[in-house]
């Protein structure tokens, strides 16, 4: 009996902690049964730093988002999906890197600068990306609390994936300030 004890309290203070960042509460609230039918709809609030998945009027999930930083703001309006790439990768940042896989410039701008010699350019991972206007959309990704992005909008993974699957080429996608 302590023995299961012991095991429960572990497993309680593991999940705690990773509460804490969210990673359970996302991962939990993005395998809820829909309730709601009817067309999805999404709506980015830049202000809040936060994305809404709807069904119909139905508000059926939320996540915490990273938006484009100062420089690299994301456009603002009303816009529709027009791409999913489940495995994308970015054509204008990420690394230079050997083909042995080591990195020889990291975070770089492949329109700016010189490439490395004997380097080539590695996109960064955006993956579940959902494009809403050319070169801007929602994937995975770091989400230091803050706008942070090249204008891109950051989800974590379990929400990402969500908003995803429920996404279709045409969906409104709304961004408000």
């Amino acid at each position: 009996m302590a023995n299961r004890l012991a095991q429960f309290c572990a497993i309680a203070v593991l999940a705690a902690a990773l509460t804490g960042c969210g990673t359970v509460t996302d991962m939990v609230t993005s395998h809820v049964p829909e309730r709601h039918s009817g067309k999805a709809s999404i709506v980015v609030d830049l202000g809040e730093q936060k994305a809404y998945l709807y069904r119909g009027k139905h508000n059926t999930a939320s996540s915490r988002i990273s938006s484009g930083r100062e420089g690299y703001r994301t456009p603002t309006g009303r816009f529709q999906v027009i791409r999913k790439d489940e495995d994308h990768r970015s054509s204008l940042y990420g690394d230079y890197v050997e083909d042995s896989g080591r990195v020889v410039k990291a975070n770089v701008d492949s329109r700016k600068g010189s490439k490395p010699p004997h380097s080539h350019f590695v996109g960064a991972s955006m993956p579940f990306f959902v494009e809403f206007s050319p070169s801007y959309g929602l994937h995975q990704g770091y989400l230091p609390g803050v706008p942070a992005s090249h204008g891109c909008i950051r989800m974590p993974f379990w929400k990402a994936r969500q908003f995803y699957s429920a996404a279709r080429i045409g969906t409104p996608v709304t961004v408000r300030p």
